[in-house]
């Protein structure tokens, strides 16, 4: 039974506008606190000013601990065409349509999880033009707020490298990763 909602779940992602998607045994996601440092060094400028970003969305080794709770993860991919290699508009484009099919997809699949489920996206949350946090006010959009792979600590390299998905797609490419994580 498992194999078919896996596939119904990948099929499902896959007709939302994902490249890639696939399921893998939770205990297959790779996790290092190392993540939770280069955050620390602030080089996007969200740290400390978004709910979604450290260090507001939790300590890294209970947000770790969170990722070992789950069963299984739908890992999912979006590959983008740049102009070149230098082409920071089209990356940020590509960066706001993966996270837009990954709240997309989330809506779709989260009442197929009868139990207690996570998504986690690319970057910082970015689904409002400027975090609540700043004004010193609560989230505005809790249920569309979505922390980054990498703030619960995932390496996405290493975690992409047990799937069939490829971390690095050809030149002139971006590619972005989500998961869903959940119990089945």
């Amino acid at each position: 039974m498992e194999g078919v909602i896996f596939e119904k779940l990948a099929k499902v992602a896959e007709k939302t506008g994902f490249s890639g998607a696939e399921i893998l045994p939770a205990a297959e996601i790779v996790l290092d606190r190392c993540f939770r440092d280069a955050c620390a060094a602030n080089r996007c400028g969200a740290y400390g000013k978004c709910y979604m970003c450290p260090p507001d969305v939790g300590d890294i080794d209970a947000l770790m601990a969170e990722v070992g709770n789950y069963t299984h993860g739908l890992l999912i991919q979006t590959v983008s065409t740049l102009e070149d290699s230098y082409d920071f508009e089209g990356m940020v484009e590509a960066r706001k349509k993966h996270s837009r099919l990954t709240r997309e997809l989330w809506k779709k699949l989260r009442p197929e999880f009868e139990g207690k489920a996570l998504c986690l996206g690319v970057g910082g949350c970015g689904y409002c033009k400027k975090c609540a946090k700043q004004d010193g006010e609560p989230c505005r959009s809790p249920e569309n707020a979505m922390a980054s792979l990498e703030a619960y600590g995932v390496n996405v390299s290493l975690t992409a490298a047990k799937t069939s998905l490829k971390y690095v797609n050809g030149q002139n490419t971006v590619t972005y990763f989500g998961i869903i994580l959940f119990n089945a």
